[in-house]
């Protein structure tokens, strides 16, 4: 009917009457929070192209660590820093490397935090690819084995989930059978499944000490351009037994997040990458945005969109803003 009949602000006109028909709520429990741990002591290292962002060593991290259970995030994602690199990475399956040291004291001490370890080799490597290195290209078959050990040494220290990112061809299918062979069939999967070659990973290299050495990394990771070929990947990779799929970067890819959740009946990951998080943070110290609305509008849309799990660095944020309101 015609207006005045039809009047959509009758609907807005107070904050109560806003609750009830919101249509998108975000959580805390929605939330994983990234952690950078550097093999060594007394290491607490702001990051300086993340700010309020931290690489911890072991003995440093309850301090983060305390806040992240207090503000009841249910989950972290692990990424390591070790003190020596080689041309393989082999410290990722080693049982006295930092990842695995890591999910050892964090099961002691914190064993209501859910982890969940980043499976890849770049922070690792010499040359900061995601992988064995062939003619100066990532040899995708000689990376699925070094994985399988990888994520086996995971499992052995006490990961709860495994999430592989170098964006290997055929990777979950290995890791599955990987780790269902050694009796690790409750640790589930989620898929880096639709990881874009993106600009906005910039300041993750610094956090993780993983920018190439020569090149880039456009011969195995998504061309941004592409949506089709984020349904195939996707795609593959629950058939090959992913239990979450993630798209990276998030805010970017919004659409991509949309397209995927209209398509597939799978928990989806959004990961709000570092250059995602340093923008907002660099406009908010210049005043030029409101940066707490900004930030709860942003983690809003991708739960809009269709994510399950926000993967932020806004985490603690966003928890102690949603708990204040």
């Amino acid at each position: 009917m015609p207006f005045p009949i039809h009047r959509p602000r009758r609907l807005r006109k107070n904050e109560n009457i806003r609750r009830l028909v919101r249509e998108t709520n975000l959580s805390i429990d929605d939330l994983v929070y990234p952690i950078f741990i550097e093999d060594g002591s007394n290491i607490e290292i702001e990051i300086p192209s993340m700010p309020n962002i931290y690489r911890y060593s072991i003995d440093r991290l309850s301090k983060e660590l305390d806040e992240v259970s207090k503000l009841q995030i249910p989950a972290v994602l692990l990424f390591g820093i070790p003190s020596q690199k080689d041309s393989v990475g082999s410290d990722t399956w080693n049982e006295e490397g930092i990842i695995q040291k890591s999910i050892r004291f964090i099961k002691e001490n914190y064993p209501n935090l859910y982890i969940i370890t980043d499976v890849c080799f770049c922070e690792y490597t010499e040359h900061g690819h995601c992988g064995v290195l062939c003619n100066h290209d990532v040899d995708n078959d000689a990376t699925l084995e070094n994985t399988k050990k990888q994520v086996i040494s995971h499992a052995k220290a006490g990961a709860d989930m495994v999430a592989p990112s170098g964006m290997m061809d055929g990777v979950v299918k290995a890791i599955r059978e990987a780790l269902d062979e050694e009796g690790f069939t409750d640790i589930p999967i989620m898929a880096y499944s639709a990881k874009y070659a993106s600009a906005y990973y910039g300041p993750f290299r610094d956090a993780a000490e993983s920018t190439p050495a020569f090149g880039d990394r456009r011969s195995y990771q998504m061309e941004p351009a592409n949506k089709r070929e984020a349904i195939r990947e996707v795609s593959l990779d629950i058939e090959e037994g992913a239990d979450i799929v993630m798209v990276k970067p998030a805010l970017a890819y919004l659409d991509i997040i949309s397209q995927l959740r209209n398509t597939f009946d799978v928990p989806i990951a959004a990961y709000n990458v570092s250059g995602e998080y340093s923008m907002v943070k660099a406009a908010g110290k210049l005043g030029w945005i409101d940066e707490q609305k900004v930030i709860l509008e942003t983690a809003t849309a991708f739960k809009r969109a269709g994510a399950d799990i926000i993967i932020t660095y806004h985490a603690k944020e966003i928890a102690k803003m949603l708990k204040e309101n």
